[in-house]
């Protein structure tokens, strides 16, 4: 039986993912990742896959899909609070590559998961994910270019996860506009870095054009309230480090923290947050200090002791969380 033949979690998939590198001595997986690395951090033509065999897609897929899969996961949990009598039954996963964002997505509707379709230019990639995903996920892998030609299926849900800096900044922008002439429902997630943020805040704006409304992260559809230049919005999902982890970036931790930016937004309406925690709670003696996104725009909450049980809560509070708690609003504070 396929090591992924279970419901898809971050363990099956790191199950799934654990003998890939058999027979590849470390010492070429660990290049491998650092060539690809180096790779995506430069500039790649739209007309030349990354992935080019079986030992780059496997030594890639071993150190990023763990990554990718914790950060869609968290982006969807927040889709489903905003939309949490929504579930899709169709999922086209656009640069799916081996799959992580389809794994994600089986999880969060794992009840019920759509049928999803994989579109990815890599025919490796797509070996490798149809291989891992075996008795796991329940989807169709097929070839196809990405950029500013692909035609896509009506949908009910389409994920794009760290696809958008691959292309050209034509090829986004129609990308971005195909998404949304077909689907339902666009979760676009790009790396949590500033030219990340500002190919979310481009990608928001075409899906608001297209009639979309934003769902999450953002508590509202209108404009960025960040200045441009100044700051950017992101999100860190934790992920737990392989071996391959550690041999290529050093270190002992058992994780490490994966920065991402993103943008779920719904042809139908959402119940968005009232506001968003943006960056990680400071909690100090008796108080704890709140940096939230609302409707209003940018601002400072500050919980203390006096405020009950929502104090405890602030405590607990985590960086991207939506704020207040739905049992707790609190009004004027």
């Amino acid at each position: 039986m396929n090591a992924a033949a279970s419901a898809p979690s971050a363990d099956s998939l790191r199950a799934a993912l654990a003998g890939l590198l058999d027979g590849l001595p470390p010492r070429q997986a660990a290049q491998a990742v650092e060539r690809l690395i180096a790779n995506y951090r430069g500039t790649t033509p739209t007309d030349a896959p990354v992935l080019r065999d079986r030992s780059d897609v496997a030594a890639y897929a071993a150190y990023r899909m763990p990554a990718t899969f914790e950060a869609v996961r968290g982006t969807l949990d927040a889709l489903r609070a905003a939309a949490p009598d929504w579930a899709p039954r169709t999922h086209t996963d656009v640069g799916g590559g081996t799959g992580a964002a389809s794994w994600a997505v089986a999880e969060a509707w794992g009840d019920e998961p759509p049928r999803t379709t994989v579109l990815d230019w890599a025919e490796p990639a797509l070996a490798l994910g149809r291989e891992l995903a075996a008795g796991a996920l329940d989807a169709e892998w097929r070839t196809a270019r990405i950029g500013g030609a692909l035609k896509l299926a009506d949908t009910d849900l389409v994920t794009v996860s760290y696809v958008l800096k691959e292309l050209t900044a034509a090829d986004r922008t129609a990308l971005v506009k195909e998404a949304a002439r077909a689907a339902r429902t666009v979760v676009i997630v790009e790396p949590g870095t500033p030219d990340g943020y500002e190919r979310i805040i481009a990608a928001r704006t075409l899906l608001v054009e297209a009639g979309f409304t934003v769902a999450a992260p953002c508590p509202h559809s209108g404009a960025c309230p960040i200045e441009p230049g100044k700051d950017w919005c992101h999100f860190s999902a934790r992920v737990s480090r392989s071996s391959l982890h550690r041999q290529v970036k050093g270190g002992s931790l058992p994780y490490e923290d994966e920065k991402y930016s993103y943008v779920a937004a719904t042809r139908f309406p959402p119940a968005p947050a009232v506001s968003r925690i943006t960056r990680r709670p400071q909690i100090r003696k008796g108080l704890v200090l709140l940096e939230l996104c609302g409707q209003d725009g940018l601002a400072r909450d500050t919980v203390t002791k006096r405020h009950g049980p929502l104090y405890k809560q602030a405590r607990d509070a985590e960086w991207g969380d939506s704020w207040p708690p739905e049992d707790e609003g609190r009004a004027g504070s």
